[in-house]
């Protein structure tokens, strides 16, 4: 992949590429934004770029290259509050270091529910290597850690904290080893995501489950971005690739365990589940991993072209990935909470 941007035009590209358009329709009603409640005060520096509802066009695979400060003002609809997103991209020792306060660039809470815990800003940061580096063996997701950090600054959290026959199935399922853990994308689950497939965790932090359905444009006329990176550094694209001289959507290589027969029970630490009904694809336990399945990706959901190595936004599970090809950052391990989220004024 050859790199379309320079630094400095692409953070420039960035403010031009801005659709002011994004929330001109929602199926609620909240009045005149005059009276819609503010949670931060605009950032105003000439050197940070505004990206709210920017779609990316940058396909630089170093994150040296997205160096700069941006930020985004954008809104709860739910909730009709306004926020100011910030995130910080610097370079240090050969590193990447992203500095976010976890807001979007786009709006947000707009579901038929509003979110059981409000958004909140945080303050975090995650360091990746400039140059990454393939590992010996790939590491799996955990529910330890954080799995990337996208260009708005809003993290990557693919593993849902609840399983079958563990508490109220939502929460509480903190071993990674748990058997019928629910797949937050599944059409079968309902997790009270917003149309960016993300919701908030219990101290407010907006985060992804998928697709964000932003930042980069759904379509076969151009291979898509970098949107993002993964904890060990290397890039995240949209869905789109260019198979020699085809632009096309890559297609994951997961399928359903058994053709999709009927769900097998599991013994687990001395207990048996038993869920019941067929691999539908409503815990990520239904799908194995096919590399003769007639799939792009690679058991992490990632692929090398043009020489570079990255993981794919796809329309099926993993979604965005499914393990690390290289070594994850310890900056992206999860902190245990210091404080609750705003209240809202």
């Amino acid at each position: 992949m050859k790199k379309t941007l320079t630094l400095l035009t692409m953070t420039a590209s960035l403010a031009a590429c801005v659709d002011h358009g994004h929330d001109s329709d929602h199926s609620h009603d909240h009045g005149d934004n005059s009276h819609q409640h503010s949670h931060s005060t605009d950032i105003t520096n000439d050197n940070v770029k505004d990206i709210t509802g920017t779609i990316f066009t940058s396909r630089a695979t170093n994150c040296a290259e997205y160096a700069n400060e941006y930020t985004s003002n954008v809104k709860d609809v739910n909730e009709n509050t306004a926020y100011a997103g910030r995130l910080k991209i610097s370079l240090e020792n050969g590193q990447c270091v992203f500095n976010t306060n976890a807001i979007p660039n786009h709006d947000f809470n707009d579901g038929s529910r509003t979110f059981r815990n409000p958004v909140s800003e945080q303050d975090v940061t995650y360091t990746i290597p400039q140059s990454p580096k393939m590992s010996d063996k790939i590491t799996e997701l955990s529910l330890r850690a954080d799995n990337a950090v996208f260009l708005n600054g809003v993290k990557l959290d693919l593993l849902a904290a609840g399983c079958f026959g563990v508490g109220d199935g939502f929460i509480g399922c903190g071993d990674t080893e748990q058997p019928f853990r629910f797949d937050p994308m599944s059409s079968l689950n309902s997790f009270g995501t917003d149309s960016h497939n993300a919701h908030t965790q219990p101290d407010g932090t907006y985060h992804y489950h998928g697709n964000p359905l932003a930042m980069f444009t759904a379509s076969s006329k151009a291979a898509s971005p970098v949107i993002g990176f993964a904890a060990d550094g290397f890039p995240i694209y949209g869905s789109y690739f260019d198979d020699n001289g085809t632009i096309r959507k890559a297609k994951s290589s997961y399928v359903l365990k058994n053709n999709g027969s009927l769900r097998a029970d599991v013994v687990f630490a001395g207990k048996t589940y038993s869920p019941g009904g067929s691999y539908d694809g409503q815990y990520v336990d239904d799908f194995k991993y096919d590399a003769l399945a007639g799939g792009d990706l690679d058991e992490c959901n990632g692929m090398t072209v043009d020489g570079h190595y990255g993981y794919y936004v796809t329309d099926a599970y993993p979604w965005v990935l499914k393990c690390f090809k290289g070594t994850p950052d310890d900056s992206f391990n999860k902190k245990r909470p210091t404080k609750g989220p705003k209240r809202k004024l």
